[in-house]
């Protein structure tokens, strides 16, 4: 396994737990009513978080090069390469896939159920826990992580790990990674409301895998950093538009 390129992958991804933790925590729960210090339950969370993204980067790594998924980016900094040249195929699909993605955003808000409005309405997360963990982090666990290893599973069970995956089994490991980050933004929306409606769970739920299926494609179609750039521009845009 190239543990150099394991290594800048989970690098590249750990600023955003930390942003997470000390940026947008104390913003989504009720500090007035904790049970621990607020400052041990950052710490644990960016910890959790840390060994999640330790284990998507080892995992991608070790099973991207057997169906042929790659990060040319950083591929290219870990041997010391040319990283520009390997970033410049990826550039305009990432800005398409981004300004896709910012139109899904602020769809999703603008078309917002009443009750979650009211939710969403409770705190904004700072810009830069949204780009480091939702466009960095997370394609890193979601993308390089669970989609490759999803894809690796199919391919084996699919095609008995012959040739190169097909279209099918490629798609259905997208289409999975994307629904699983769908639900993942489920529980934050369920501490925030108590009990949600299966509708508002099905909205979020396909909201986001909307965007995951975007990722998912440029990841496969051009690399890693093309869908880390389509989802940092994505917040950057509905960030400008919606706040």
């Amino acid at each position: 396994m190239n543990w150099r390129l394991a290594f800048l992958v989970a690098l590249v991804a750990i600023p955003g737990p930390i942003a997470i933790s000390w940026l947008a925590l104390p913003i989504l729960i009720d500090t007035d009513n904790l049970s621990v210090p607020l400052q041990t339950l950052q710490i644990a969370t960016a910890a959790q978080s840390i060994v999640l993204v330790a284990l998507a980067a080892g995992l991608g790594t070790f099973l991207s090069a057997k169906v042929g998924l790659r990060a040319p980016v950083l591929t290219a900094i870990a041997k010391r390469g040319d990283f520009l040249s390997a970033f410049a195929p990826q550039l305009v699909p990432g800005v398409i896939g981004g300004i896709f993605g910012a139109a899904v955003i602020v769809g999703f808000y603008e078309f917002s159920p009443v009750e979650l409005v009211a939710v969403q309405g409770t705190g904004s997360i700072p810009l830069a826990a949204r780009i480091l963990y939702g466009g960095v982090t997370e394609e890193v666990l979601i993308r390089w992580g669970l989609m490759t290893s999803l894809v690796w599973v199919a391919w084996r069970v699919l095609q008995r790990g012959e040739g190169a995956p097909s279209g099918a089994v490629v798609w259905l490991g997208i289409g999975i990674s994307a629904l699983l980050f769908g639900v993942s933004h489920v529980p934050s929306v369920v501490a925030g409301m108590g009990s949600v409606p299966m509708a508002i769970i099905a909205y979020i739920t396909f909201g986001n895998a909307l965007f995951g299926l975007v990722a998912g494609h440029l990841f496969w179609r051009y690399g890693l950093e093309a869908a880390m750039t389509a989802h940092v521009l994505a917040h950057l845009i509905a960030y400008g538009i919606h706040g």
